[in-house]
C-alpha cells in the first residue's frame, strides 16, 4: 500500500526520483499515465492489469467510455527506474499535469499520484475545507 506525501523536483533531464519507500511495492517496471484533477497516476504492473481488465468491460458504444479509455491508455508509458530510482516523465504527461519542476508525490493506496506543486497546493486547500463533509458523505460514519 502506498501512503505519504513527498516534495521533489525534476532534474535537468526531466527525471524524477521515486521515493525509496515506494520502490519495492512498485517493482522493477510500472506504468505512468494521465490521472484525474491534472495529476499523473503511477501503477505497479499488477494493479495496472486489474484496471485494464475493468476497462475492457466498458461499453465501446458509449462515447464517454471511449474517450476516457483512449486518453487513459494512449497517455500511458511503461517505466523502469535507473539505479538511482529515477524515471523520465514524457513531455505529454508533464503538460497534462502542468509540471515544470517542483512537484508532490502522493501515496494513494494502490497507486502513486504525481502533482505539480502549485496544482496540488491549490487542490489540497480546497479539499481540506470540506474534509469532514466529504468523510461523512463517503464513509457515512466518520473516521
Amino acid at each position: 500500500m502506498f501512503m505519504g506525501e513527498y516534495q521533489h523536483s525534476l532534474d535537468e533531464k526531466s527525471r524524477l526520483i521515486i521515493p525509496a519507500r515506494f520502490r519495492d511495492d512498485l517493482g522493477e517496471k510500472f506504468v505512468l499515465t494521465r490521472g484525474l484533477d491534472r495529476s499523473l497516476f503511477l501503477y505497479p504492473l499488477s494493479e495496472w492489469k486489474t484496471i485494464e481488465e475493468k476497462m475492457k468491460t466498458l461499453s465501446t458504444t458509449q462515447a464517454d467510455a471511449r474517450a476516457f479509455v483512449r486518453l487513459f491508455f494512449s497517455g500511458a508509458v511503461e517505466c523502469e527506474p535507473d539505479k538511482q530510482g529515477r524515471i523520465s516523465i514524457p513531455p505529454h504527461l508533464r503538460e497534462h499535469a502542468g509540471i515544470q519542476r517542483d512537484l508532490y508525490i502522493l501515496g494513494v493506496s494502490t497507486r502513486i499520484e504525481i502533482w505539480a506543486r502549485e496544482v496540488w497546493e491549490e487542490y489540497a486547500k480546497k479539499a481540506e475545507e470540506s474534509y469532514e463533509t466529504l468523510a461523512e458523505k463517503i464513509i457515512g460514519i466518520g473516521i
